[in-house]
Order: structure tokens, then sequence, then C-alpha cells
């Protein structure tokens, strides 16, 4: 299980976080303080998005990743 730790700024930015989770075949979560959410779901993700969240994912995806690095915090 790898995590990372990224801020999604938007609607516009959630959409292509989903879409690249859509993607995969393995399970992500998205998770803020206790909250745990699918990051195939779109509504979930968003009401997350204001603040930096953690994504773990259970499995390897290149292009996932690459997206990753996109989104990352520092």
């Amino acid at each position: 299980m790898k995590s990372t730790l990224i801020r999604l700024n938007g609607p516009e930015a959630v959409k292509e976080f989903v879409n690249a989770a859509e993607k995969c075949n393995f399970d992500i979560d998205v998770k803020y303080n206790r909250i745990i959410v699918d990051a195939k779901s779109f509504l979930g993700v968003l009401g997350l998005c204001t603040n930096p969240i953690s994504v773990c994912s259970h499995g390897d995806d290149v292009a996932f990743e690459k997206m990753l690095e996109k989104f990352a915090v520092c």
C-alpha cells in the first residue's frame, strides 16, 4: 500500500483525479482525519477537496502515480 499527500483545488482537479482512479483495477482510498472515502466517488472526493488529503492505493499503476505527482503536496 502506497500513501501520498495531495491537494485538489476545485472540481476540475477532482474530476481528473477520479477519472484516473476509475481506470485502476484496485482499491484506492482517500483519507482526511477520520474520514475515509472511495477515490472513485466524485462526490466523496469533492467534499474533501479543500484540504490536503492522503491517497492510499492498494496496487500499482504508472499513469495514476504520475497524476498523483501533479497534485502532490511537498
